[in-house]
Formats: C-alpha cells, structure tokens, sequence
C-alpha cells in the first residue's frame, strides 16, 4: 500500500485541474456492465489515482442476481437495399442497444422498426437504450432520420460478443488515522454520455487525488462500479468489513448547469445526511434537499434493508427531469468545467465536515475559561462577541463529550466550518480535547 507521501506525489503529477480533459478522454470509450470499455476507462483512471481492480466471473450469484455474461461489441450497422449506409456504430456509440447479441440478416422496414428506438419529442437525438438481461438486438437512432427511411429492405449487422467473462469494477483506497471509512461511489457503465456517468467519474476521481494528498482523520474508500449489479457485487465482495463504514455518499450528474440537489439516506437523519444537506443549502448557487425514496441510482443497493448503511446521492438535477437525460444530447457541450468544479468544492466542503465531526471533552469545563489569558478574547472589547468568539464560546459549552460538530452547528446556527475552526484554537490552547469513546461530562451537581 502506498504512503502518504507517495501519494501526495502522484496527485502533484496529476493535478485535477481540468476534470473535462478527463471527461472528453473517456466519451468515445463505448462501456457497459461489463466488458472492455470498463477495462479501458479504468486504464484511464489508473493515470490518475491508485486503483484495485476486481474482475468476478459471468454465473457467480450476488445476493439474488447473477453476474451476467460479457458483451462486447466490435461493429455494427444498417444498410439499405443500395448498399448505402442508414447507421453506423462507429459514429456514436448510442446506435446501438447496449447488450444487444449477435445478428447479420435482412429485414423488412416493418420490422426495422420494431428494433430501432427513436424519441419523437426530440427528432435529431439518439436514445439510450439497454436490455441486459433479456436478450435481444436493437439499434438505437434519429427519429428524423427513421421516418426518412423508404419501405424496402435492409440489412443489419451487429458484431458482438455474450460469453462467459467477468464483470470488473474498482477501488481506490486512502487510509486514514482512523479505520472509520467513507464510501463513495459513482457508476461507470454508460457510453457517451457526460452528465449521467462521466461527470460523477471525474468529479470522484479528482476527490481521490485531493484526499490522497492529505492528513485525513477518516478512511475513504472509493468505487467505481457498474450500476446495479456492480454495486451488488461490490457489497457482496466486501459483506464481512461493512461495518467500518460510517457514511456513504453517492456521486453522480454533477456537470449540467443546474443547482445541487441532495436526495437523504433511509434513515433521513444520518450524518452524512445532515452535513450534506447542510453544505448544499449553504452553496452558493443554494440547492434542495429531498427525501429518500426508493428508486434512483446505487444508493439503493447500498441502503436496502439488509444492508442499511448511511447512503445519501448528490446530483445538480435530478435523473429524468433535464429532456437531455440518457440520449445523445447530454454530450461535451451540456456539462462544464465550471459545473465540474463546483461539484468538487462541494465534495471537499462535505469532507471537510465529515473530518472534524467529531465529540469533544472541556478541560475547563467549571465555569467559563478566561479565554482573554489563552489569547483567545480580546480584553479590550466592550460590546458583545463578534462571530468567531460566539463560536468559541458556543463550543466550549457545548463539549461535553455528548454533541458532535454537526450538534452544536444546528444548535447555535454557527457554520460548522466557523465551529470546527474555532474546536482547533481551544484544542491547540489547550482547552479541548477529543472525547473517548462513550465518555461524557458529568454535572457537579450530580456527584
């Protein structure tokens, strides 16, 4: 395992300054739930951050699914009785149905049809499409250009493969002082498109190489998995070390131009549900916090009932609500470096909390310290506390090894990051120190 040092040498190479330069790498790359594109977006990713690979072979069970055979595709294309060519998977990877098998025939327009997927409310887009786990072929285009199409006869051609593989899917570990993880997770099976699926891929991969580079009190463990079923497999791979995770957050359509949306854990009141949702309102372009519910992307694997680990998903708008989700149109135009940055800001500001989240124990917990002797107070003051000595004072009387940060920050209204700084001061005064676990102060009054 890599030291601290090494790691923070490998982020100075690779700066995450341009998270686009990423995002534009891995576009063309055509991923799956399986396959080489996932090895080769991983391939890309290794560049950047230190990952373990899995690889769990087609027919292994996973809680009540199955890892499935492994598709991947080489070519494919329409062609009308003149030879000319209708589509070509080379010019955008959505053409085709993902998972689509093997098929080179002739068929009617009629049935031409009844394989290709069109989105008559925006004619010049391509659809995404899938079918995983029913098999079947299909293609996936313009519905400009499919009503343009004579009746006649048309050949396809799909060259693509459904044997027995693996499905892979990867790690990137950073220990921390403490072996407490955080999870975080973004999904990495979607070809072509930027918002739903690269923009969560950049945005992790440039929150590793900033974790990666300092202290951190926590552990963070960060995955990149297929959806669904990568997530299932991950859970099922590391079932016996669930219990060290202490907060799960899920990454993904962060790019789009839209404000942040913050959607809570099962339980809605975990902790990383109210730093979260705390960091979201607080952001400068403000944000909307939302119930669980229990449909969306992998927090529900991560959050079902025999699992229930503290999972809440950060997204700028939510799937389904931009007309641009899973078609072609969420493309390199629709998502920004701006947009991607931000997203960061916010990871790190969620991280940030998360780190100094912690109970703490007054050790002049008699009465008020003389913070004016610690050089905390300014004795000639003659009106009330200005804000960073309200935090002060708001902390110590609050540390009484029973309030975390995120306590008194919702107690006093004080931004958790003016609180945090302010624990910092006491603790380098002296005044502060962190609480064992399960201690707490007892009153004078009650001994």
């Amino acid at each position: 395992m890599s030291t601290q040092r090494e790691r923070a040498a490998h982020t100075r190479r690779n700066d995450p300054a341009d998270l686009m330069a990423l995002v534009r790498r891995l576009y063309p790359i055509c991923r799956s739930i399986t396959g080489d594109g996932v090895r080769e977006t991983f391939d890309v990713l290794a560049e950047s951050i230190p990952l373990q690979r899995h690889e769990i072979e087609s027919g292994t069970p996973v809680f009540d699914w199955e890892i499935p055979r492994e598709w991947n595709i080489r070519d494919a294309w329409i062609r009308d009785e003149q030879g000319r060519v209708i589509l070509q998977f080379s010019d955008h990877n959505l053409h085709v149905v993902s998972y689509s098998a093997p098929v080179h025939r002739v068929v009617t327009r009629e049935e031409l049809c009844r394989h290709v997927f069109t989105l008559p409310d925006h004619p010049a887009w391509i659809p995404y499409r899938t079918s995983y786990y029913a098999e079947s072929w299909g293609f996936c285009m313009a519905h400009e250009r499919l009503a343009a199409l004579p009746e006649g006869r048309y050949e396809v051609m799909i060259d693509s493969t459904l044997e027995p593989g693996a499905l892979t899917l990867a790690e990137c570990i950073i220990p921390g002082e403490s072996d407490e993880e955080v999870l975080l997770s973004t999904h990495v099976c979607h070809p072509s498109m930027c918002n739903d699926n690269l923009s969560g891929v950049a945005v992790l991969t440039g929150l590793c190489q900033w974790l990666a580079g300092r202290r951190n009190r926590l552990s963070y463990r960060a995955v990149f998995v297929p959806g669904t079923i990568g997530a299932l497999a991950w859970l099922h791979l590391r079932r016996r070390g669930l219990y060290q995770i202490g907060a799960v957050l899920v990454l993904c359509g962060l790019g789009d131009a839209g404000a942040f949306t913050y959607k809570r854990s099962r339980a809605g009141d975990a902790e990383i549900d109210r730093i979260a949702a705390a960091a979201v309102q607080a952001s400068e372009c403000g944000g909307d916090v939302r119930a669980f519910t229990p449909y969306g992307y992998d927090e529900r694997q991560y959050c079902a009932p025999g699992i229930d680990l503290p999972v809440g998903r950060l997204t700028r708008t939510p799937y389904g609500e931009y007309p641009e989700y899973h078609t072609s149109a969420d493309n390199l135009d629709f998502v920004s470096e701006a947009q991607l940055q931000g997203a960061l800001a916010l990871c790190r500001r969620i991280v940030e909390d998360l780190e100094s989240n912690r109970r703490w124990i007054a050790t002049c917990p008699y009465g008020e310290p003389r913070l004016g002797k610690y050089e905390l107070y300014d004795n000639r003051s003659g009106g009330g506390p200005d804000a960073d000595q309200l935090a002060l004072l708001w902390v110590l009387n609050l540390a009484d090894g029973r309030h975390t940060l995120v306590d008194m920050a919702e107690r006093s209204t004080v931004p958790m990051a003016t609180l945090a700084h302010a624990a910092e001061r006491l603790h380098e005064a002296g005044l502060l120190r962190p609480a064992r676990t399960g201690e707490s102060l007892r009153p004078l009054s009650v001994e």
